[in-house]
């Protein structure tokens, strides 16, 4: 019911945006005549109704339909942009959790001292800012400026694609490329997914630091560190999780203006240039795949809960 949802109503917004496909599609030089030939080509003559149900009917039989661009299937447009993304997101969501936990616990250990309040003015700011913004500056620091300043090879970051464009790199040499085009884009939609965490889990981990059980913990003797490995961060760990989760609709959108900015060939490039050329069955297809993987990460997190909850075995 909710892709449902999501999909209608892209369907109708994109229909009513501002601009004509067949008018985008053909030459320059092309006359009127050929401007509605391409319209009736495409369906795009039918009323928006008949269209939706076209479109609505290739998909209950899993037809994504035609790309107007490139004349190919969108299935197979969107299986070759879809590994890059998955490879990003996956990792991005992997630090984004790391850091921001191992970041929130540090705040909570250190509350009140310069640490803390330090730590808490970089992760509201790097929280605030816009990806495509830290995506320039991380370009203008770790690509042109570490070539100005002269810094060595292993610092200057490439900046645009998946590899190198000469591409004769084979086996270790071609994996250490693809991490290296890699940093720059992961960094920026773990840093704003970590800075996010990190705010929550401090709130978190000091609620329970304060707990009756925990102080029972501490008063028995144990380590500082065990305490908060086995007692405050195993009960932090649902609700974490749950945000986590909650947090991937931003990655998806990052990802959007990320590989927008890194030239990386994923589903937020391609989605970009779809909306840009007015190619409606791309458009719509990416919807779809981005609607269904936030409403299974939302149901793998509620379904993960009673795995995480501590009190499951007590």
């Amino acid at each position: 019911m909710l892709i449902w949802l999501v999909v209608t109503l892209t369907f109708v917004l994109v229909r009513l945006a501002p601009g004509d496909a067949a008018a985008i599609l053909v030459s320059p030089t092309a006359t009127p005549e050929d401007a509605a030939r391409l319209r009736a080509e495409l369906a795009l003559d039918a009323p928006v109704v008949v269209q939706y149900a076209k479109w609505m009917g290739g998909l209950l039989r899993g037809d994504l339909g035609e790309s107007f661009t490139q004349r190919r299937p969108v299935s197979a447009v969107l299986g070759e942009a879809i590994p890059v993304s998955l490879g990003l997101g996956l990792s991005s969501l992997l630090l984004t959790f790391v850091v921001g936990v191992a970041i929130g616990t540090l705040q909570a250990a250190r509350r009140g001292t310069v640490v803390d309040t330090a730590l808490t003015f970089a992760t509201t700011a790097v929280y605030a800012a816009p990806s495509y913004w830290l995506a320039l500056s991380l370009i203008a620091v770790f690509t042109y400026g570490a070539t100005v300043w002269g810094l060595p090879a292993a610092f200057r970051l490439p900046a645009f694609g998946l590899r190198d464009p000469a591409g004769t790199e084979v086996g270790w040499a071609a994996v250490v490329d693809v991490v290296r085009h890699a940093i720059l884009p992961v960094t920026v939609l773990a840093a704003v997914g970590a800075a996010g965490i990190a705010r929550y889990a401090r709130s978190t981990v000091a609620d329970l630091a304060g707990a009756e059980w925990v102080r029972t913990a501490r008063a028995k003797g144990l380590r500082s560190g065990v305490v908060y490995g086995r007692h405050v961060l195993a009960n932090a760990l649902p609700p974490l999780v749950v945000l986590l989760a909650l947090s991937l609709p931003g990655v998806v959108a990052g990802s959007v203006f990320v590989e927008s900015v890194f030239a990386w060939p994923g589903m937020g490039r391609v989605m970009v240039g779809a909306i840009a050329s007015r190619d409606y069955p791309v458009v719509m297809g990416a919807t779809v795949l981005y609607a269904a993987l936030v409403i299974l990460a939302n149901l793998a997190a509620d379904l993960a809960l009673p795995l995480i909850d501590p009190r499951r075995d007590s």
